[in-house]
């Protein structure tokens, strides 16, 4: 089962009134979503989410939740054009929960995890198009440069040079497909020292591969400003990153907001998960809470 991080101070935090109009705008397995409803019913609540598969699992749990609601097939970064096709102008709340989903991660079948065999895709829409990037394009028609750029700068990854060389010379035997053999070229490609690591030595780069497959970054940046300018004056926007590069767009926009005196610093520091909370749920650790109220 999904566990909804930080959801007790995301309830607090967006500061719902009755009748508000609250944006999910990474719906997921429907976890804040339906503590929402029930908390508050008198809600109108828009899902929006990119992944297909998030709707039948979402609206299970919405349906007896309480309020009304609408779900919408589309990225967060298209929120203007989303809420314009539902009629809508201006919403009270917007959450951004920016954590892949344990469904993502575990039943997907997608290639997200380096724990199973799955194909290379690490896509969050179920349907994928030719125009869609996957983990397969990067992995087997990026340049070497590319790659190493992206396993620097979205995993931090110290051996991206090593790494991304591997990649290239197993790709001239033939495409790598699966992602059992990507994680096989990582592990010829690293020290030995770096196989008794705290976290998997696959872990940085298939954190990369999917941050750049998905343009993560891109939407984070593009979605953020589009939702902040479809709040209410009074609205809040609560943004919950798991990774640094989230939690410093998040940052510096929310800072931006409050230099231009457009919003209201919430939360000066960022909100973490309490110590239970992180016990009960590994993937709850590196969690960061922000929050701005628009003027």
């Amino acid at each position: 089962m999904h566990k909804s991080v930080l959801l007790e101070e995301t309830l607090e935090y967006l500061k719902v009134g009755k009748g508000s109009v609250i944006v999910d705008g990474t719906l997921g397995g429907g976890g804040h979503s339906e503590a929402l409803c029930k908390r508050n019913p008198s809600i109108h609540l828009i899902g929006l989410d990119q992944d297909e598969d998030a709707f039948p699992r979402a609206e299970k749990r919405l349906k007896d939740a309480g309020c009304t609601y609408t779900l919408i097939h589309s990225n967060f970064r298209n929120i203007d054009t989303a809420l314009e096709g539902a009629g809508i102008d201006k919403v009270d709340g917007i959450l951004l929960d920016l954590g892949v989903s344990s469904f993502q991660l575990d039943s997907a079948e997608r290639g997200f995890s380096f724990m199973r065999d799955e194909p290379l895709q690490m896509t969050m829409k179920k349907e994928v198009t030719p125009e869609d990037v996957t983990a397969y394009d990067i992995v087997n028609s990026w340049g070497e440069e590319t790659i190493i750029t992206i396993l620097k700068g979205y995993g931090e990854e110290r051996y991206a040079k090593a790494i991304a060389r591997a990649i290239v010379k197993a790709r001239e035997q033939g495409p790598i497909e699966r992602t059992l053999e990507l994680v096989d070229i990582i592990l010829g490609a690293v020290p030995r020292v770096y196989l008794h690591g705290k976290i998997h030595p696959a872990t940085r780069t298939f954190q990369s591969i999917r941050i750049a497959t998905n343009d993560e970054l891109g939407a984070l940046e593009e979605g953020i400003r589009k939702g902040f300018e479809a709040l209410k004056p009074g609205g809040r926007l609560v943004a919950i990153s798991f990774h640094s590069l989230e939690d410093r767009i998040v940052k510096r926009f929310f800072q931006e907001m409050a230099k231009d005196e457009k919003g209201i610093l919430v939360t000066k520091k960022p909100v973490i998960p309490t110590e239970e909370e992180q016990k009960e749920n590994a993937r709850s650790r590196s969690a960061k809470l922000r929050v701005i109220e628009k003027i």
